[in-house]
């Protein structure tokens, strides 16, 4: 499962308002904050299959209605928000289709069991010299 290639610029909103934080009067009277919204649900360019990885993966950030929202309010400018909203969103993607490799069961070799014994047979030891038999 690939979504490489896929530009999704088509389907994105995007919505801005006041940022929070420090910036001084620029916090006060640029809309710096964008919100870019994705509809996972009702996207032409994904296949269900896509579509029901996202949601399984993202769910948290996926609204009732199927909306992934992105937000981005660190820059002092709309334009480079827009810009960190938008690779976020790009970085989502990949990290949803990245496949883990399936772990190999094996069993630990006769070292490490002689190991783990020793080890066990010290500490043992161990606590038995502490004890005040008397």
């Amino acid at each position: 499962m690939n979504i490489k290639g896929i530009r999704f610029d088509t389907e994105f909103r995007f919505k801005t308002s006041r940022s929070s934080g420090a910036g001084g009067q620029n916090v006060n009277k640029v809309s710096t904050k964008v919100e870019l919204d994705f509809d996972v649900v009702s996207s032409a360019l994904l296949t269900a299959e896509q579509k029901e990885i996202i949601l399984q993966k993202l769910k948290n950030r996926i609204s009732k209605e199927g909306i992934l929202q992105v937000i981005s309010q660190t820059e002092r400018s709309q334009l480079g928000n827009k810009e960190i909203a938008i690779k976020k969103f790009y970085e989502l993607m990949n990290k949803c289709f990245i496949t883990r490799k399936k772990r190999k069961p094996t069993k630990p070799s006769r070292v490490s069991k002689e190991r783990r014994l020793e080890s066990k047979k010290r500490k043992s030891e161990i606590k038995k010299l502490r004890k005040k038999d008397w």
